[in-house]
């Protein structure tokens, strides 16, 4: 179902918790309110639709949408300075980022994966997870 985006910069500077199997609902919410807004959007978390669960949403190099539910950050290399806009917040702020990441998460039928991200997927995966401490760019 689309989800309208959440605004209230409270809300999404709340830490957010663990996803469980329960929550395979809320990758689909995630995943129909990203191709909704595919022309401005690339990549949601869970908190920006109203859930404050560690589940985001990306498009891969092929336009595909893929979800990761409780994501972490094992690995990262190569960091950089960029700029970045969010559906949340207006205009574009600074914000430091890696040009590779290795992620451990569940994929959308719950199976733990671990996999090597590079380049703007690797910046879209780190925007969405910072959603998940509250970090607003």
């Amino acid at each position: 179902m689309v989800k309208d985006i959440i605004k209230d910069t409270i809300f999404l500077q709340m830490k957010s918790c663990d996803a469980t199997i329960d929550d395979l609902s809320i990758g689909t919410d995630l995943i129909d309110t990203l191709l909704f807004n595919k022309r401005t959007c690339v990549g949601l978390a869970a908190n920006m639709i109203g859930y404050n669960k560690k589940i985001l949403v990306y498009l891969d190099k092929n336009n595909m949408p893929n979800v990761m539910y409780n994501p972490e950050i094992i690995m990262s290399e190569k960091e950089y300075k960029t700029e970045e806009g969010c559906l949340s917040l207006i205009g574009l702020r600074p914000c430091i980022r890696h040009e590779v990441i290795t992620v451990k998460f569940y994929d959308s039928k719950f199976n733990l994966k671990t996999k090597t991200f590079r380049g703007f997927i690797a910046e879209i995966i780190e925007h969405e997870m910072d959603h998940f401490n509250g970090i607003l760019i």
